[in-house]
């Protein structure tokens, strides 16, 4: 269920010699300097003395606990439930399900001494947990009356990682990672799809992360699945990012570790399981999506303060202007907005002004004794820098108003750049010509080979993100019948093959990614 790329380097002047960011590098200058840039000016995350972890900041912090509310409430409305699973595996239960080992062993970091003593067996950090959970279901499944099991866990996971990016890419990083078993095939099928669906809808409803759902290819799915589905965005350089996968797992890891039930009709049989997650890669996701040359622009939904309140200083502004700051901060949030007031006198209103910009704060509301005079407030989005009064009667539900209007702005704006930046060829010198040139998603005909997928990566450096499940002759969705590989040997889908010319599967979406 990986989703982590490469670190950044370069963007003179953009620290000084301890370290701190002292201005933000211009996307235009280099895109993966101004990445960094951002993190660590607007204090999302820092480096640590671990090479390859990040300490994760409280404001940093407070976007993922909304991301993490927001996801556990769909999981529970959908009838899962959360539990927690050992962070140590022993070495015998790793090697049970060979194709798992293979992907995984290059990035397994191992336990080998327990204080002053050889362990007997080595102790894997969990890299993900198929393994003991499967272990744990072996025990607690009998019957088939014990089926479904729909558990979630919150947790961190380690991955040996020689080059890292904080959220995109770390040896040590917060994920979700969902884990059931079902009596059917088809059970199974319907909880691996509705999980991508609710990926889906949350990365477009609290993110405004617009993206493509659909099927990864054979080389690309997780290692011992039968299928991976995947949600993929496109980022401000027109680079994907996997931002999400949901696996069926078939019987594959129930027969390795013996996750057996009775059945209706009393014959021991196989469950059928499934994996899903995302991690802290969606932060980055929402910062390369959304963010421009003044550092981070914020959805509301995951603004850790979606309003923050600036008094204007003047006169005897502490005894006039403040007292109505903080009436406007309890009635904006009474009506359950996330509201600051920064009321620090050692900064100015214009220093407070690019601060809270960089931060993303998606409202700025200006307050002076002028406005009070009116009856009225400024305010000014992040999202367009749109000044605008607001009269101090109905303020919340005005505020609230506007609140959606910059999220649902947001993520047109997105979806507006990802349309722009995808374009359909029709033979393989264009699409080469057109990786060469403007990054972005790149949709051809491709034949299900792997052998072309790797010519095409070797060739090009683009991969095959995922087939939508609407490119193809009929809905993948269903399962097994609809693979990239019997589509291929049925030749549905029309059209050729962008790189053989043999008939295509569908048309598959390629891009440079992260």
């Amino acid at each position: 269920m990986a989703e982590q790329g490469d670190k950044g380097k370069g963007g003179k002047g953009s620290e000084k010699k301890d370290g701190m960011v002292t201005e933000i590098t211009p996307q235009s200058e280099d895109f993966s300097r101004w990445y960094l840039d951002v993190v660590r000016r607007a204090e999302l995350a820092d480096y640590t003395p671990v090479k390859g972890c990040m300490a994760i900041r409280p404001y940093g912090y407070a976007i993922w606990e909304l991301i993490e509310h927001a996801l556990d409430a769909r999981f529970k409305a959908t009838g899962h439930v959360n539990a927690y699973f050992p962070l140590f595996i022993p070495e015998k239960l790793l090697m049970r399900e060979a194709e798992h080992v293979e992907g995984f062993a290059p990035q397994v970091a191992w336990v080998t001494r327990g204080g002053d003593e050889e362990l007997d067996e080595r102790l894997a950090i969990r890299p993900t947990s198929e393994v003991i959970i499967g272990t744990m279901y072996s025990k607690w499944i009998k019957s088939w009356r014990d089926l479904p099991v729909l558990i979630n866990q919150w947790a961190n996971v380690v991955r040996w990682e020689k080059v890292t990016r904080p959220f995109l890419r770390t040896t040590e990083f917060l994920w979700q990672e969902g884990h059931t078993a079902h009596e059917t095939e088809a059970e199974a099928q319907e909880e691996t799809m509705r999980i991508l669906g609710i990926y889906k809808e949350f990365a477009e409803t609290e993110l405004a992360m617009p993206v493509i759902d659909g099927e990864k290819s054979e080389s690309e799915k997780f290692a011992g699945a039968s299928r991976t589905y995947s949600i993929e965005a496109l980022m401000g350089d027109g680079r994907a990012l996997q931002a999400g996968t949901s696996h069926n797992l078939g019987q594959n890891f129930a027969k390795a570790f013996e996750i057996q039930f009775q059945g209706r009709d009393k014959a021991m049989q196989h469950a059928w399981t499934t994996s899903w997650g995302v991690s802290t890669r969606l932060i980055g996701g929402v910062i390369m999506t959304h963010g421009d040359d003044s550092g981070l622009i914020l959805p509301p939904r995951v603004a850790p303060y979606q309003v923050v309140i600036i008094p204007i200083p003047r006169g005897n502004w502490q005894e006039t202007v403040l007292p109505k700051a903080k009436a406007i901060q309890a009635d904006l949030a009474a009506r359950g907005v996330r509201v600051m007031l920064d009321d620090r006198d050692a900064y100015t209103p214009g220093w407070k002004f690019a601060e809270w910009e960089l931060r993303g704060v998606p409202l700025r509301l200006e307050l002076g004794p002028k406005d009070i005079e009116k009856a009225q407030v400024m305010l000014a989005r992040r999202d367009t820098r749109e000044k605008l009064a607001m009269p101090l009667e109905g303020l919340p539900d005005g505020v609230v108003r506007l609140l959606d209007d910059i999220q649902q702005s947001l993520y047109n704006r997105a979806l507006r750049f990802r349309e722009e930046h995808t374009q359909r060829v029709g033979s393989y010198d264009e699409f080469k010509a057109v990786m060469d040139g403007r990054p972005g998603f790149v949709i051809a005909g491709w034949c299900g080979s792997a052998g072309c997928e790797a010519q095409i990566k070797a060739e090009t450096q683009a991969t095959l993100r995922n087939i939508p499940f609407d490119s193809r002759g009929s809905d993948a969705r269903s399962g097994p019948a609809d693979s990239p590989e019997s589509s291929a040997r049925s030749g549905q889908g029309g059209g050729v093959c962008v790189k053989c010319g043999r008939p295509s599967v569908g048309d598959a979406w390629f891009a440079k990614a992260y």
